[in-house]
């Protein structure tokens, strides 16, 4: 098995990036199940640049969330790019870039759905980086950042308010009010489930909201609730 060179032409053209050295490319691509399973072919896992991706990564959003957001403040700024690079926001990019049909994977991680795992996707977007960087320098990859995770930024930008705390504290103002959260639906495959919760007020329903986890339905809830009670 070896890699499909129009789905790497693909591939770098989703990226809008143009490898000088395909080889890092397709290291990039290579799992550790199928490096272990073709070492006398000379594979090499991504493990080492999913290594030195995340701290690439880590920094060139700090500096994008930074220039970008003049009015946040450090607490904001944290919380932002912690969403970011998170291992759902990577899994998320990788899926829009169809990283998951470009990688070479062993036959267990294959027949595991290791293509759509969020895992692998989130840490084969690492590896990306980090061979963009080598491959590139810096301008290239600040270039791929601001590309690519810019428009993330946007759609994630909702998720810098905690909705939870924020409602709580409206509620608090007033003495004997609780708050609680009920999940009412799970629905979807197990890799892309979405969850329904409903926020109560002293046992009365003031708000619901749905999302890819409980976490983030409750805050989809909170939100709601803010948006009738103030």
């Amino acid at each position: 098995m070896s890699f499909d060179e129009t789905k790497l032409n693909q591939l770098q053209d989703k990226l809008q990036y143009k490898y000088k050295d395909i080889s890092l490319m397709q290291m990039a691509l290579t799992h550790s199940s199928y490096a272990n399973e073709n070492k006398k072919n000379g594979a090499v896992s991504n493990e080492r640049l999913e290594f030195l991706g995340d701290s690439v990564l880590g920094m060139t959003v700090a500096e994008l969330i930074y220039r970008t957001n003049p009015q946040m403040t450090e607490g904001q700024m944290t919380r932002l790019r912690s969403e970011l690079v998170c291992e759902k926001s990577l899994a998320t990019l990788a899926a829009k870039l169809r990283l998951g049909d470009c990688l070479m994977l062993g036959r267990g991680e294959e027949k595991g759905g290791g293509r759509i795992r969020s895992s692998i996707l989130a840490d084969a977007v690492e590896s990306i980086i980090a061979s963009i960087y080598i491959d590139g320098g810096f301008r290239a990859i600040k270039r791929f950042i601001s590309k690519h995770f810019a428009a993330l930024a946007d759609s994630t930008r909702f998720e810098a308010t905690d909705y939870k705390t924020a409602l709580q504290e409206v509620i608090q103002v007033k003495s004997g009010q609780f708050l609680s959260y009920r999940t009412i639906d799970e629905s979807g495959p197990d890799h892309m489930k979405i969850f329904t919760v409903k926020v109560m007020l002293n046992d009365v329903q003031i708000g619901s909201g749905s999302g890819p986890s409980k976490k983030e339905a409750e805050q989809m809830a909170a939100k709601s609730a803010l948006s009738a009670y103030i």
